[in-house]
C-alpha cells in the first residue's frame, strides 16, 4: 500500500504544482525565488527530458506507459523487505504518472523549475531522476559491495 500511495502522492503534488504555475504565472515568464539561483519559469515542454525529442509527445505518452506497467511489474516482482528498491521504483512511477497525465490531457508537459544553468524541468522529473539514482545506487553499487563482502 505505501508504494502505491508514495507514487500517488507524489503524482498528486506534481499536478498541483503544474496547476498553480499555469494559474498564476504566463507561459514563458520567471519568478525569481533564490536570486542567481532558482527562479520559476511557466515553460510548455513537448519533448522529452530536457526538451530532447520536441514534438513526439504522442510517442513520449507510450513510452510513459510502458514504463509505468514495468515499474508496477517491478513493484510485484520486488520482496516488499526491499524498501530501497520500492521506495525508488514509488519515485519512479509518480513522476512517470505526473508526466504522463499531461500529455494525455494537454499534450504537452508543464515545466516549472529553473535553476538557470540547467533545462527548466519539474517534480514529476526530479521524482524519476531520484528514483532512478536510488534504483542504479540499489543493484549496481551495493549490490557489488554485498557480494564482495562475504559476511
Amino acid at each position: 500500500m505505501f508504494f502505491y500511495s508514495l507514487a500517488f502522492l507524489i503524482a498528486a503534488c506534481d499536478q498541483l504544482l503544474k496547476y498553480l504555475v499555469q494559474k498564476n504565472l504566463p507561459v514563458g515568464r520567471s519568478f525569481t525565488l533564490f536570486d542567481h539561483v532558482l527562479k520559476l519559469t511557466h515553460v510548455h515542454n513537448t519533448g522529452a527530458a530536457f526538451s530532447l525529442f520536441v514534438g513526439f509527445s504522442p510517442y513520449l505518452a507510450a513510452v510513459g506507459l510502458v514504463v509505468a506497467a514495468v515499474v508496477v511489474y517491478l513493484h510485484h516482482r520486488t520482496p516488499a523487505g526491499s524498501l530501497a528498491l520500492q521506495f525508488g521504483l514509488a519515485l519512479v512511477l509518480g513522476g512517470s504518472l505526473g508526466n504522463l497525465l499531461d500529455r494525455v490531457t494537454r499534450h504537452y508537459v508543464i515545466d516549472y523549475l529553473d535553476f538557470i544553468v540547467w533545462p527548466v524541468f519539474n517534480l514529476a522529473d526530479l521524482s524519476i531522476n531520484a528514483g532512478v539514482i536510488i534504483l542504479a545506487y540499489q543493484l549496481f553499487v551495493r549490490e557489488k559491495s554485498d557480494a564482495a563482502d562475504p559476511t
